[in-house]
């Protein structure tokens, strides 16, 4: 092994590095690397991903790879095809073009004069799923992932279904998309910027309705679900994620079933790289980082093979609140495996509450379909009032069964199961469950969740209505979360028949009947302090740029007393920003509202509108987006509209419809 060699090295960055795929398909990549890389080769981190190098990671790319290119690696931040500066269309997420043209990316850039041979993928979110999905087709040069906030499985565990349930960011994150591809490339960097962005505008999808044409796990989601074949990773793999984001489970999943070497990290964060996010505490990330690509980039000794399979931040129980600029909590590590060797204490679901021996339990549920709307964002990202808050209200259309007041502090740590005994009076139905704490005073604090389509109780690929009436045998599995409840304070199961505007509500009202339930705790020896101390974050100079709006974020609940229907309104200014070095502005604004009557699941309606703006002097673009969601009892109905504007003349605009049936959703 070598040895670690800290003389920072000076670097140089190429704003538009041309890689060219074997249909003739440019794509373009920003790249940081030592200017005496061609002398002393280095090796590759490859980040790559649809959101724009140019303008839209700009801020995070500035704190990352140049501090990776410092420490002798070339930082290649590559565009999808269709997206930023690269040439193209993009058809979808994840597609095997997608993989296959990263497959591409990584043997050419394993060639070059200035790399030693060796690849690594980093990426968060979706550069986070494609570097798993890009590892389970085995590249020879790519020896290291570290994938963040990202999924082993798109069907469970990603934006479109969750527990068989239709989530709502499946609308939202496909008006996302609709916006965000909808931008054209910057004419400093491509001669041809105007045609390539209305072949954009002609082509890009309305992902939305594509990904609810699949209501099954079927083989869309198999594709890119590396749970289908854990052993087809080859590379050393560092998965990270935090509590405050969606994605929590891949971490544990990934370090108990990769045969190939793998670690995983779980802190307080939302969906942001740990060197950055909030809540605190923050931690040296990059460092970190370093030593995984030190090691198994370049043969040094960090020890990074020796560290714990996982280190976890057991959040302090606190007060609910929708932001958290910090939470106070300790780091636990487990020395082998994540969380699935851990003591589980059985608690029964009984009418005289949560109680270690079994007891009757003879409780009906009927939730108003407008319970939910403490739930939070599904995915907390852009730092706004997205956490789920008190649970009171929701509590109060739940089915709430509460432990005793305990006797001493306990650490959750791992996914709790719920089992149930249940029948429903409709064929098609749909329950939530929340482990809440609950504090002296009744404030009511969401530890974790799960929601279940009750079609797909036995199998999310071939779901069956219920016989009404009928008593089932269902388990739901809550995502895996870290947590001490203090001494004194309870523990309580609350259990829903409707959960919005987080999933989508069934056809019909359904009236839920449950006769006996468990719940299985994971809970861990209570630690006493620091199990493991990360170092202090680190980072490069920050992105340089003007702002000229500044962000701001709005969440809103608004019942209307002559209709009775309840209203989120979530308005996103994300601002408006000029790159000091290059002088490209952008600025986006999201609104989404959600709607629905108590009474009524088919008054459920999503509608979202994304303006994006991207000029520089007298060149200014706009794209206007517009995205719409019903549905009847027998089928989901969609519509969208895009809108470009060169100045302020329309000079595209373009309709999309679309009727879907419903598939025991």
């Amino acid at each position: 092994m070598k040895q670690i060699q800290n003389t920072l090295r000076e670097i140089e960055e190429l704003p538009d590095m041309g890689l060219i795929m074997a249909d003739g398909t440019r794509l373009s990549a920003r790249v940081w690397r030592p200017v005496d890389a061609g002398d002393d080769p280095v090796p590759v981190i490859l980040e790559y991903l649809p959101y724009r190098k140019r303008d839209g990671t700009c801020a995070r790319d500035a704190l990352t790879h140049p501090y990776f290119a410092r420490r002798g690696y070339a930082c290649v931040r590559l565009d999808v095809r269709g997206n930023g500066d690269s040439h193209g269309v993009m058809e979808d997420e994840y597609t095997q073009q997608e993989l296959d043209d990263a497959v591409e990316a990584i043997n050419w850039l394993a060639t070059q004069d200035w790399c030693n041979g060796s690849v690594g993928m980093m990426g968060i979110s979706w550069g986070g799923f494609n570097g798993l999905q890009v590892a389970a087709m085995a590249p020879d040069p790519l020896k290291a992932v570290i994938t963040l906030c990202s999924t082993v499985d798109r069907y469970a565990d990603d934006i479109h279904y969750k527990g068989g349930c239709l989530l709502n960011e499946n609308l939202g994150w496909g008006a996302t998309m609709w916006a965000y591809s909808s931008r054209a490339p910057d004419p400093v960097l491509r001669d041809d910027w105007r045609e390539m962005w209305l072949e954009r505008l002609e082509n890009e999808p309305f992902l939305a309705s594509l990904w609810l044409r699949h209501q099954r796990r079927d083989e869309y989601w198999q594709h890119g679900s590396i749970c289908e074949d854990f052993s087809a990773i080859k590379a050393a793999v560092l998965a990270v994620g935090g509590w405050g984001d969606a994605y929590k489970n891949a971490i544990p999943a990934i370090v108990e079933n990769l045969d190939a070497p793998a670690k995983g990290i779980a802190g307080p964060w939302v969906h942001k790289y740990p060197h950055f996010a909030v809540p605190e505490p923050r931690i040296g990330f990059l460092q970190e980082a370093l030593r995984w690509w030190d090691h198994w980039l370049k043969g040094i000794e960090t020890g990074v093979e020796n560290d714990p399979d996982y280190r976890a931040y057991v959040m302090d129980g606190v007060r609910p609140a929708t932001w958290y600029a910090e939470r106070p909590g300790t780091w636990i590590s487990e020395p082998k495996g994540a969380t699935s060797h851990l003591p589980v204490q059985q608690f029964h679901l009984s009418d005289t509450g949560l109680t270690p021996e079994a007891g009757p339990l003879n409780a009906r549920l009927r939730s108003p379909h407008h319970c939910g709307a403490a739930a939070g964002e599904y995915c907390a990202i852009w730092l706004g009032p997205e956490m789920p808050g008190d649970q009171r209200g929701d509590d109060a259309f739940s089915l709430c069964v509460d432990g005793p007041a305990l006797a001493a502090d306990i650490d959750i740590v791992g996914a709790p199961q719920v089992r149930l005994k249940i029948s429903s009076d409709k064929p098609q139905a749909q329950i939530a469950v929340r482990l809440n704490h609950i504090h002296p005073d009744g404030a009511s604090t969401r530890i974790t969740y799960g929601v279940l389509n009750l079609s797909h109780r036995d199998d999310p690929a071939n779901p069956t209505p219920l016989r009404p009436g009928q008593v089932y045998d269902i388990a739901l599995t809550l995502d895996h979360i870290a947590y001490r409840v203090p001494a004194g304070h309870h523990i309580r199961v609350a259990i829903s028949s409707a959960y919005w505007p987080l999933i989508w509500p069934s056809p019909e009202t359904a009236e839920l009947t449950l006769t006996g339930g468990t719940l299985d705790l994971p809970v861990r020896d209570t630690a006493k302090g620091d199990e493991w101390v990360f170092p202090e974050p680190e980072a490069d100079d920050p992105w340089k740029m003007l702002e000229l709006r500044a962000p701001a974020h709005v969440r809103r609940h608004e019942v209307d007393h002559q209709t009775g229907e309840v209203h989120l309104i979530i308005e996103d200014d994300f601002g408006k920003t000029e790159d000091a070095d290059h002088g490209l502005i952008n600025g986006s604004v999201a609104r989404e509202r959600w709607s629905i009557h108590p009474d009524d699941p088919l008054s459920a309606r999503g509608t979202c509108h994304w303006t994006e703006e991207t000029g520089r002097g007298d060149w200014q673009l706009r794209t206007e987006t517009f995205s719409e969601m019903w549905s009847d009892t027998t089928h989901f109905h969609l519509k969208a509209r895009l809108e470009a504007y060169e100045g302020d003349v329309l000079i595209y605009e373009r309709d999309v419809t679309d009727t879907i049936a419903r598939d025991q959703m």
